[in-house]
């Protein structure tokens, strides 16, 4: 198997992240991730956030950053994400109306920031959840979206076990864009009913959380290789299609310490070879 960077969306441990920064990197180094992916700062500026990285070994590859940051801040947004040396920009989401309502808009956004990225040196993706694998045309919004903008101006981040949860299988599903994909998410979970709906809090347009209970349909998010996910299967087609980086994410841990989690996560791939 291929020998992927391995990186970890620091996300999974956001209140470790937010009590010590500095002790929650040293802990991430210490599981053996050499590589992070963002997704807050929680008030230190680019040069500080950049000093830890160095103190520890660490290189920031992408970050997760809403689009509307960019579009309000422009060049001064972009320069910070520079600072910290990354070479990916993830939309972390966005909302499902604005696809289904504004489908021409919200392309025109998407391919006006993939622009600038590009002209800054750095790749925008788009990281999925379940709700993309509704359809536009008959096409999946997801799929829809990559035909319409270059790959070169935004590429796919797929989030394995949204996909997976949408109803697909991952492993094929990846296989459709061969030579197009440069990062995967690593996400595991298990779960009695596919494609249940929304297990996750989503915005709606009065800012209010709208809330569906896992418990419903028995989705619980698990460390890498505790759940139904084929790794063995997705890793193979990651590196038939061209993959260099692979980014572990656990967005809840309800039945342990994330930062374990997050190591027994390292530590399955780890028997994996990576």
């Amino acid at each position: 198997m291929k020998k992927f960077k391995v990186g970890l969306q620091l996300y999974s441990i956001r209140d470790a992240m937010e009590k010590d920064m500095d002790a929650a990197l040293k802990a991430v180094k210490e599981m053996g991730y050499d590589y992070v992916e963002f997704a807050g700062y929680f008030g230190k500026t680019a040069e500080e956030v950049k000093a830890l990285l160095d103190k520890y070994g660490l290189e920031c590859v992408s970050v997760h950053q809403a689009p509307s940051l960019f579009f309000e801040k422009g060049q001064e947004a972009i320069d910070y994400i520079k600072t910290l040396g990354t070479k990916y920009c993830a939309i972390p989401w966005y909302t499902v109306d604005e696809f289904i309502n504004n489908w021409d808009e919200t392309m025109d956004k998407f391919t006006k920031l993939g622009q600038q990225m590009k002209e800054n040196g750095i790749q925008l993706l788009y990281h999925n959840h379940d709700f993309e694998f509704n359809k536009i045309d008959g096409e999946f919004i997801l799929d829809k979206m990559y035909s319409t903008i270059p790959n070169e101006l935004l590429q796919p981040q797929f989030d394995t076990c949204w996909v997976h949860y949408a109803g697909n299988n991952p492993a094929e599903y990846l296989k459709k864009y061969i030579g197009k994909i440069e990062v995967v998410h690593l996400k595991d979970f298990v779960c009695e009913k596919l494609g249940g709906g929304p297990v996750y809090g989503l915005i709606d347009a009065d800012g209010v959380e709208k809330k569906d209970s896992k418990e419903d349909n028995g989705f619980k998010f698990m460390p890498v290789g505790y759940g139904i996910q084929d790794w063995p299967a997705i890793l193979a087609v990651a590196e038939e299609a061209g993959a260099e980086i692979v980014i572990v994410e656990q967005d809840q841990s309800p039945d342990r310490d994330p930062l374990e989690a997050v190591k027994m996560s390292r530590e399955y791939l780890k028997t994996l070879g990576l």
